[in-house]
C-alpha cells in the first residue's frame, strides 16, 4: 500500500542527507496516521460486506441442498402414487420429470453458492489480516509518534542551550573578564585613595606632636617644680 510506503520513507528519514528538505516530520507521521484510521474505516466496511456475502452464499448453499432433496422425494411420491393407482401414470411422470428438473437446477445453484461461499471466505481471512495488520501499524505510529515529539522536545531544548552557548565566544568572555580587572583594579585604587587620607592625617598629628615634644617638655617642667619645692636654686638651662 501507498501509506505503507511513505511511512516507511519517514520512518527512515532520519538517515536521509536530505531530511532539511522534507516536510515536518511529526505532521508526516499525524498525517500518515490519519491515513492508516481512513484505510482501516474503509477496510472495515469492505469486510463486513463481504462477511455478508459469504454467510449469504453459505445459507443459500444449504437451501439449495435442502430443496435437492425435496425434488428428490417429491418425484419418488409422485411415481409411487402413479404405482399405486392414485395418480395417472403420464400425469406422474412429467410431475417427476419437472421435479427432476428442479432438482438439477437447485443441484448448480448450490455448485455455485459452495464456489462463492468458498471465494468469499477466503477473501474475508485476507482482508481481516489486512485489518489486523492496519490495527498493528496504527499502535506502532502512535508509539513512534510519541517518541518522536519527546525527541523534538529534547532537540529543541539543547538546540536553544547551544545556540546561547555559542553566543558566548571568547573574545566575549575576555572582554567581559577585562572589564571585571578593571573594575577591580579601579575599587582597589579607591580603598588604598581612602587608606592614604587617613594616613596622611595620622601623619600630620605624628608631625605636631614630635614638633612640639609635648611629653618631654612636660617632664621637664614637673621636675622644676619638685626641686622648687624641695628648696633647691633655680638653675638656667644652657
Amino acid at each position: 500500500m501507498n501509506f505503507f510506503k511513505r511511512l516507511y520513507k519517514m520512518g527512515q528519514a532520519e538517515a536521509n542527507a536530505t531530511l532539511d528538505s522534507m516536510e515536518d516530520p511529526i505532521k508526516i507521521t499525524e498525517q500518515g496516521i490519519r491515513d492508516l484510521k481512513e484505510e482501516l474505516k474503509e477496510s472495515v466496511a469492505s469486510l463486513a460486506q463481504v462477511k455478508a456475502l459469504e454467510i449469504r452464499s453459505k445459507t443459500e448453499h444449504k437451501e439449495f441442498l435442502t430443496n435437492i432433496e425435496n425434488y428428490q422425494e417429491k418425484a419418488l411420491l409422485l411415481l409411487n402414487k402413479a404405482k399405486n393407482g392414485n395418480l395417472d401414470l403420464d400425469e406422474a411422470e412429467r410431475l417427476a420429470k419437472a421435479a427432476l428438473i428442479k432438482k438439477e437446477e437447485n443441484v448448480k445453484a448450490a455448485e455455485k453458492a459452495k464456489e462463492e461461499a468458498v471465494k468469499y471466505e477466503s477473501s474475508v481471512i485476507e482482508m481481516e489480516a489486512n485489518v489486523t495488520e492496519i490495527k498493528r501499524n496504527i499502535s506502532r505510529w502512535e508509539n513512534e509518534l510519541k517518541t518522536l515529539k519527546a525527541r523534538v522536545k529534547v532537540s529543541n531544548a539543547t538546540k536553544k542551550m547551544n545556540r546561547q552557548m555559542a553566543g558566548v565566544d571568547a573574545s566575549s568572555t575576555v572582554d567581559m573578564l577585562e572589564r571585571m580587572k578593571q573594575k577591580v583594579s579601579q575599587e582597589e585604587a579607591l580603598a588604598e585613595a581612602y587608606g592614604n587620607i587617613a594616613n596622611n592625617k595620622t601623619t600630620i598629628d605624628f608631625e605636631i606632636d614630635k614638633a612640639i615634644d609635648f611629653t618631654k617638655d612636660t617632664a621637664e617642667n614637673e621636675l622644676i617644680k619638685l626641686k622648687q619645692q624641695l628648696g633647691f636654686p633655680n638653675e638656667l638651662k644652657s
